[in-house]
C-alpha cells in the first residue's frame, strides 16, 4: 500500500486513502460484535457489555469451563463438538461432490437443456427453508432418519446443492473444452477426464461452495432442533440454545463457548485457502 501510494499521481491520493479509511471503518464495523462477545466472555459474572473498551481484569474463567467440560451445560461438550464437526464435514463433501459431478454433466457433457435443469434446481430457495422443514421432518420420519446427523445433512445439502450447482456450472465455463476433446483422443473416459481435469482446474470454485456448504450447516439450528433429539446427537449449537431457555445463564460461558465454535470453520477455511489460489494451474501439472 506504502509503495503503491508513493509512486501514484498526487491526484489519485484522496481516492486511495479515502478508500483505506472506508475499509478500516468497514472493518471495525464487522468486528465490533465480535470483541462484545470477547469482553463478556472474559468478564467475571458475564455482565452485558457496559462501555468498557479494554476489560479491567483478563478472567480465563469461562473458557477453562469449557475446554474442560465442567461448566453446567458442558457435561457432553465435546461430544456435541464431534457431531457439529462430523455435519459440516459431511455437508461440505457431499455437497462438493453432488454439486461438481451435476455440473460436470451439464457443462461438458454437453446435455440437452442443461440450463432448464440447473434452473428448476434452484426453485429450492423460492420457498422459505422454514416453510419446507415440516414435510422434511415427516419425510425423515418415513425413512427412519430421525435423530440423526445424516438428517440434518441431508438438509443442509438439499439447500446448498443449488447454489453449487450454480456456481460450479458458471465456473466451468471459463475451462476449455479442447481440454476435454484432447484427453478423449488420448484414450481418457469421462470419469478419468472428470478426476484428472475438470476437478484440478475447478479448485477454487470447489472450495468455495464447499466453504458456504460447510458454514450453511455450521449455522443451522431449525432443522437440527426439529430433526434431533437425544444428547448423543446434539451439537453446539442445540448446546448454546439451553443458555437461552434457562432461566439463570452464565453468559460468560456461552459468550466462550460462541467463541470457541467459530474456530472449527476458521482453521478449516485457513486450510483450504491456497487451493482457492493455486487451483487454476494445478491441472496444467497432472
Amino acid at each position: 500500500m506504502s509503495a503503491t501510494l508513493a509512486f501514484s499521481p498526487p491526484r489519485y491520493w484522496p481516492a486511495r486513502i479515502g478508500a483505506a479509511v472506508l475499509g478500516v471503518i468497514l472493518l471495525l464495523w464487522t468486528l465490533f460484535p465480535v470483541y462484545n462477545i470477547l469482553l463478556i466472555a472474559l468478564s467475571e459474572d458475564g455482565d452485558e457489555f457496559s462501555g468498557a473498551i479494554w476489560p479491567e481484569d483478563w478472567n480465563w474463567d469461562s473458557f477453562t469451563a469449557v475446554w474442560q467440560g465442567s461448566g453446567q451445560y458442558f457435561g457432553n461438550i465435546w461430544q456435541q463438538f464431534g457431531n457439529s464437526l462430523t455435519l459440516g464435514v459431511s455437508a461440505m463433501v457431499l455437497t462438493v461432490l453432488i454439486g461438481s459431478l451435476a455440473a460436470f454433466a451439464l457443462g461438458r457433457l454437453r446435455l440437452r437443456r442443461a440450463w432448464l435443469i440447473s434452473d428448476v434446481a434452484l426453485l429450492t430457495y423460492a420457498l422459505p427453508s422454514a416453510l419446507l422443514v415440516i414435510p422434511f421432518v415427516h419425510l425423515m420420519h418415513v425413512y427412519g432418519l430421525t435423530d440423526t446427523l445424516w438428517a440434518v445433512a441431508a438438509a443442509v445439502v438439499a439447500f446448498a446443492t443449488p447454489y453449487a450447482i450454480l456456481i460450479l456450472h458458471q465456473y466451468g465455463r471459463l475451462i476449455p473444452l479442447e481440454l476435454d476433446e484432447a484427453a478423449r483422443i488420448d484414450g481418457a473416459n469421462p470419469w478419468q477426464v472428470y478426476r484428472r481435469i475438470y476437478l484440478p482446474l475447478m479448485a477454487p470454485a470447489l472450495v468455495a461452495v464447499g466453504l458456504y456448504a460447510l458454514l450453511l450447516a455450521w449455522n443451522e439450528y431449525l432443522y437440527q432442533f426439529q430433526l434431533l433429539s437425544s444428547s448423543g446427537s446434539a451439537t453446539v449449537a442445540l448446546a448454546i440454545n439451553d443458555f437461552f431457555i434457562a432461566d439463570e445463564a452464565p453468559w460468560n460461558q456461552m459468550m466462550a463457548l460462541a467463541l470457541l465454535y467459530a474456530v472449527p470453520p476458521l482453521l478449516i477455511y485457513l486450510g483450504l485457502r491456497r487451493f482457492m489460489v493455486g487451483g487454476l494451474t494445478l491441472g496444467a501439472f497432472r
